[in-house]
């Protein structure tokens, strides 16, 4: 027996339409070229057949449309005795959550379609310092979570770092963070996964190696400890990049997971930055900091994204289900499941068992 669910829209034909540009208002034309791209992202699960009850979490393409992601729908397929879509407990992002009762084959296939388009800050359309009072939905990131405090040793170094800068206006206090975490961070190609985002016991340790979630999880500590709101953004790389070969992953996404940041400036939103990938081209291309290539990409990861890559959600302490083994987590950017109460490792795919695919869609079709 074959069931499916439909979130947003009717079918994955429809999802393939034309975004009118009046969804989004009027937007002024980008100094730098921007490249639109339709993809369809593929969760293939296969869960160990042991044990009676079996559950499954998804984290999804979010469904805050914006300019440079654009969700067009989900759809699943497989024999699962629950199935829904469904938002992350605390947050308005989606995510799929399947159940199995009894034992035997436990499949399912969820694809969702999504379209980007690369995402630049148009810096001349800045108006300056504006002294306009943060929307209740941007002071939330001023807050801090488990991982991310901004009280002892968070907010000791912000502060030192925004006055070694003479940093005044926030987008000053932004600069100054983020070049301090590509100055004196480094990628760890040793750590599990995307790393856990514990800032906290990375600046006490002195060790500031991690992967994507810690280098900009340390981003968004101190910027938040400076004053400034900012966030992260939990997700997964969907192609090559255009102009960085370590930057990208196509087809076989099952190990592209990426975790990304922003900051909040008034009068001009939420601004892109990524300081991980900075370092992630130094260690891939063996490259110094002050090497021309690396320059070049860290002037460009203040203020823009290449959306090779789609976001997910930027929860944090997440608990998929208080009744779970999974327990709490640090964020959600993996597939978790259990079997039997028994939680599996997100981390190995193999074993779990999933695979992600991407694939990119041209017109109504898949391109080859």
């Amino acid at each position: 027996m074959k069931r499916r669910d439909f979130i947003k829209i009717a079918g994955i034909s429809a999802a393939l339409l034309p975004v009118a540009p009046s969804v989004f208002g009027a937007q002024s034309a980008p100094a730098i070229p921007q490249r639109a791209h339709s993809y369809r992202l593929t969760y293939r699960v296969d869960l160990p057949e042991g044990g009676k009850r079996a559950r499954l979490w998804l984290p999804l393409p979010d469904t805050d449309d914006t300019p440079h992601q654009f969700s067009q729908g989900s759809v699943w397929s497989g024999n699962a005795d629950i199935a829904k879509f469904e938002n992350i407990p605390g947050t308005a992002s989606p995510m799929f959550y399947a159940e199995w009762r009894g034992t035997g084959i436990r499949h399912v296939v969820v694809s969702s379609v999504v379209k980007t388009t690369d995402r630049f800050v148009d810096w001349k359309n800045y108006p300056g310092e504006a002294s306009a009072p943060l929307p209740a939905d941007v002071k939330r990131f001023l807050r801090p979570t488990k991982y991310i405090p901004t009280d002892g040793i968070v907010r000791k170094t912000a502060l030192s770092i925004v006055k070694d800068a003479n940093a005044k206006t926030p987008l000053q206090k932004a600069q100054a963070v983020y070049d301090w975490v590509v100055d004196n961070s480094y990628r760890d190609p040793a750590v599990l996964g995307c790393g856990r985002g514990d800032i906290k016991s990375m600046l006490e340790s002195g060790n500031l190696g991690g992967k994507c979630a810690d280098l900009n999880a340390l981003f968004v500590g101190l910027a938040r400890a400076a004053g400034v709101p900012a966030r992260d953004h939990y997700g997964i790389r969907i192609d090559d990049s255009a102009s960085h070969k370590s930057l990208g992953q196509a087809d076989d996404i099952t190990n592209a997971q990426h975790c990304r940041a922003e900051f909040y400036l008034a009068g001009l939103g939420w601004v892109p930055v990524d300081p991980a990938d900075v370092r992630e081209l130094a260690l891939e291309e063996e490259l110094p900091i002050t090497n021309p290539r690396v320059v070049a990409l860290r002037e460009k990861l203040f203020g823009a994204w290449e959306m090779n890559w789609v976001a997910f959600n930027h929860a944090r302490d997440v608990v998929l289900a208080r009744d779970s083994a999974i327990g709490e987590l640090s964020f959600f950017m993996y597939p978790e499941a259990e079997v039997a109460g028994r939680k599996l490792d997100s981390l190995d795919p193999a074993a779990f068992a999933y695979k992600i695919v991407s694939s990119e869609l041209v017109g109504t079709g898949v391109k080859f």
